[in-house]
């Protein structure tokens, strides 16, 4: 059987009010045009849907059942456009993003701020990953976006946006302080104990790549899971550590660490906004890529 479905919106509020005039005036149609519809619907089915009288129409048994089930149906697709409306509008929602520490203290934590000033009941999912993971995150659909710092090795359908330069550091304890004052070459300061990140991470392959560019091969002492593990690692002697200049700011004012001068320049790094072109964006997320982009670089 194939029936209009505008018959049963029709239907809907004719029954949820006892009255074709009330209804047209609310579907802002005319009683004549609801009564034929009805009487259409009535027809199509093969049984009656109303009783008519003088003060208006109320359902026959076969109307109720009916009813039953057009109710559930009618009010679900309302909550459910009710849900987009609020989404769209960022009254709720959920996003999902991929933020390597080294981004999200560069940049992030204000960003995030910001936005949830702006939106306290969107709900947002955060992932902390390596840019490895995170590009393999959006390839999957598990995040919507992903702002981590370079090499990130994206491709296919996702596309990056520089957001902020940053520059890596090498620093050193105590115990290393021969090391202070004097210019210092790679393959001098290979000689000591390294910590560095994992190497499932970006940063780890950056180095390697620096490394190798200067005839030498990165072997760590010590391979740390999160930068912040770097720091205190080096503050206690364990090695000399490569971090984001941002990152030791405060540990060198407090001379807790010193800087390590190379001779050879570390190449500059950027942290890196990653979208997958192919996948549209959720309204929350669209609202926190535009709020991100705000966030960057003047320069850039």
């Amino acid at each position: 059987m194939s029936v209009n479905l505008e018959y049963y919106r029709i239907f809907y509020f004719t029954a949820k009010y006892g009255s074709f005039t009330q209804a047209a005036r609310i579907l802002d149609s005319s009683q004549p045009n609801v009564t034929r519809t009805m009487n259409n619907l009535e027809a199509a089915l093969g049984c009656r849907l109303f009783v008519r009288s003088r003060k208006g129409v109320s359902l026959t048994p076969e109307g109720e059942r009916l009813f039953g089930r057009i109710e559930t149906a009618y009010e679900e697709i309302l909550a459910g456009e009710n849900e987009l409306l609020e989404a769209r509008l960022l009254v709720s929602g959920s996003l999902s993003v991929a933020v390597s520490e080294i981004a999200l203290h560069a940049l992030m934590l204000p960003v995030l701020q910001r936005f949830k000033a702006a939106h306290p009941l969107v709900r947002i999912q955060l992932f902390n990953h390596s840019a490895p993971q995170a590009v393999r995150a959006l390839e999957t659909g598990m995040a919507e976006l992903a702002v981590v710092s370079t090499p990130a090795g994206a491709s296919g359908t996702l596309r990056e946006t520089r957001l902020l330069p940053f520059q890596d550091v090498l620093i050193a304890g105590r115990s290393f302080r021969a090391l202070a004052g004097r210019e210092v070459s790679i393959k001098e300061a290979a000689s000591f104990p390294l910590v560095t990140l994992s190497r499932e991470t970006g940063s780890y392959q950056f180095l390697s790549g620096f490394f190798a560019a200067n005839g030498l091969v990165l072997e760590p002492a010590v391979e740390a899971a999160t930068t912040d593990q770097v720091l205190p690692l080096v503050r206690y002697d364990i090695g000399l550590g490569f971090v984001p200049g941002e990152m030791a700011e405060a540990a060198l004012r407090e001379e807790a660490v010193f800087p390590v001068r190379l001779r050879e320049r570390i190449p500059e790094r950027q942290i890196v906004l990653i979208e997958d072109k192919s996948r549209p964006l959720s309204g929350a997320a669209l609202a926190l890529k535009n709020e991100i982009l705000r966030g960057r670089s003047p320069a850039r």
